[in-house]
């Protein structure tokens, strides 16, 4: 029998709820918290019993058994390669019931890739439902940080991205995409604490430039209305301020005239947008007044001065975008809300306003089962880890874990790649701050490099120089955000033989071959790569480097003069450390850009 939270008054341990709907989504996250390890064992039993006849489950003789010592002993922890055939059989057309004996409704594309594809990951149409449960979650507690969220609106820059359907003609798109075309977000009932600015129109179009201009010109005609400002990610909501330094001339001209500019043609959003646009002369010359300055610090607050805070992601990756976004905000809370992925999604922020060094997530128990798999001190798994899972209760504060999950939608065992910390527990739920992707070297937004796809990029790259008997001698790499949008910086130091050529030309190599090998890295990367670069316009060209020769042996003699081992030093494949990124920029000696964008359409290649 379950363990009810104490309850007073409307309230509960999290704080005193802002209205009874609020208080009884507390005291939900109380009694999930309050019986975690319960909670988990009847999420397993749910999902086993279910599954039972799956081809899956079958293979590995569990023979209709639900108890996590029989699962744990029957089932191996496994890799989107393991699965990757049964996947395939299904996007393929199999209606077996060969993962899930619920129907595989769609499948969600991963932001990580296999074979330089998008992942498929297969969902059942109830999950829906339990996303949308989480979701219902995060304004009563952001309530109990912030009042008074239903006297206003939301700006949130919200967006879709191309989809794709499988042989069997099943959709493939991301999570988000998945959400926002689905009833749950389109016919969802009115709620005052969560009023968003842009209509549905601009959201689900699939033209980038308009859906941002759309959503842009909306926010600004409802500026004073404004009470939190958001995106998905941290560089999502850069763009959107990039966006309008670009672009204020043209949404002022249209404010002020009360008509929409032409480049708008999706007749959908024209008539969304014409339902709120009047001429408004005044509010044209205030932004006039406020963009023409050249003066950017503070631009949300002096465009939308009643924003409390920032919805936005700033953990992992996006870490690095929290100064600019300081600069831009003048300084407004950053709240991180939700844990997702396109597998699972997995918890909540029981604190969004805190700091977002200090973000930590609690896992919701009924989300799915959960298992961690311990890491040493250096990242690698501790000796037996992978067949001594830890169960989401019994994990340990101050550890760190590789996440596995088991899923509603047939998912066993699966290793996520998410390296996460717990930093405490909310009632019995540990709460995890999330590290790192496991094994990605650069990311800028929804992008996801390894060292290996790099290794090829340059590879295949440095193939063009070959006839100038030129190679690459090192290489290193990083994530530069000090534009909008942000672009990977390739550092190469060159060795180019004296001797002539094949082909008779000297050694010297010309600009625009190394231009050329930009763009011949950029084909190299994976899928999510070059759709962030071709249609969402999140990612900039790839920029190479050139230092001088010995270079990276003064990148050594630094580590070693900082206590590295010379007998084990490797040069890093990607680069942080101010000091680091400042010697290799002092030897830069040219600079190139890829001249073009790369391949991409969002059809899969299998």
């Amino acid at each position: 029998m379950a363990v009810k939270p104490k309850v007073t008054n409307g309230s509960t341990t999290l704080g005193p709820a802002a209205n009874e709907k609020d208080a009884e989504k507390l005291r939900f996250i109380e009694e999930m918290t309050m019986n975690t390890d319960a909670v988990q064992e009847r999420v397993l039993a749910e999902i086993l019993s279910r599954n039972a006849e799956t081809e899956y489950l079958k293979r590995y003789k569990l023979d209709g058994a639900t108890d996590r010592e029989t699962f744990k002993a029957k089932l191996p922890v496994v890799t989107y390669e393991d699965l990757q055939p049964d996947i395939q059989r299904i996007a393929n057309g199999d209606r077996s019931p060969i993962l899930s004996s619920h129907p595989i409704s769609e499948f969600l594309t991963s932001s990580g890739t296999s074979a330089g594809e998008r992942k498929l990951m297969p969902t059942i149409r109830e999950e829906l439902d339990r996303r949308q449960l989480l979701y219902s979650l995060l304004t009563p507690v952001m309530n109990l940080y912030v009042p008074g969220l239903d006297k206003g609106k939301g700006l949130y820059f919200l967006f879709i991205k191309s989809e794709s359907k499988t042989p069997s003609g099943l959709p493939a798109r991301p999570v988000l995409t998945s959400y926002y075309k689905s009833e749950h977000f389109k016919s969802r009932p009115y709620d005052p604490f969560n009023v968003y600015t842009s209509p549905n129109e601009a959201i689900l179009c699939t033209d980038s430039f308009q859906s941002m201009y759309a959503q842009m010109l909306c926010g600004l005609l409802q500026r004073l209305d404004v009470l939190r400002v958001g995106a998905v990610f941290a560089s999502g909501l850069l763009r959107a301020i990039r966006f309008l330094q670009l672009n204020w001339e043209q949404l002022a001209a249209d404010i002020s005239s009360g008509t929409l500019t032409k480049q708008i043609t999706d007749p959908a959003i024209r008539e969304a947008v014409t339902q709120q646009l009047r001429p408004d002369p005044e509010l044209a010359r205030f932004i006039t007044k406020e963009c023409s300055k050249g003066d950017w610090a503070c631009i949300i607050t002096r465009i939308w001065p009643n924003t409390k805070y920032l919805d936005v992601i700033v953990t992992g990756a996006m870490a690095q975008y929290i100064p600019t976004l300081e600069y831009y905000s003048g300084g407004l809370p950053m709240a991180c809300t939700m844990y997702a992925s396109s597998e699972c999604y997995f918890g909540l922020n029981l604190r969004p306003m805190c700091s977002p060094s200090e973000v930590s997530y609690t896992i919701m128990p009924m989300m799915g089962y959960f298992e961690f798999i311990p890491l040493d001190a250096d990242g690698t798994m501790c000796n037996g880890a992978q067949t001594q899972l830890v169960d989401l209760a019994h994990v340990e504060v101050g550890k760190e874990y590789e996440l596995v999950i088991t899923t509603y939608s047939g998912l066993n065992r699966y290793r996520v790649g998410d390296i996460l910390r717990v930093t405490g527990f909310h009632n019995c739920a540990p709460q995890f701050q999330f590290i790192r992707r496991k094994n990605v070297l650069l990311s800028i937004e929804s992008d996801k490099t390894d060292e290996a796809e790099l290794q090829k990029a340059v590879t295949n790259a440095s193939e063009l120089i070959k006839s100038y008997n030129a190679t690459v001698v090192e290489y290193t790499s990083h994530a530069s955000t000090k534009s909008i949008p942000g672009h990977y910086v390739i550092y190469w130091e060159l060795l180019i033989k004296k001797d002539k050529t094949k082909n008779g030309k000297s050694g010297t190599i010309p600009t625009e071959l190394l231009d050329e090998c930009c763009l011949e890295m950029e084909e190299s990367l994976n899928t999510v790569y070059r759709q962030s670069r071709v249609a969402d316009c999140s990612i900039g060209p790839l920029e190479i480097r050139v230092v001088r020769p010995g270079t990276f042996e003064e990148l050594m003699d630094y580590a070693i003069s900082r206590g590295a081992s010379i007998n084990q030093y490797k040069v890093p494949r990607c680069v942080n450390f101010p000091p680091i990124l400042e010697l290799l920029d002092s030897r830069v000696v040219s600079t190139h850009f890829s001249p073009g964008l790369p391949k991409w359409t969002p059809t899969r290649s299998n």
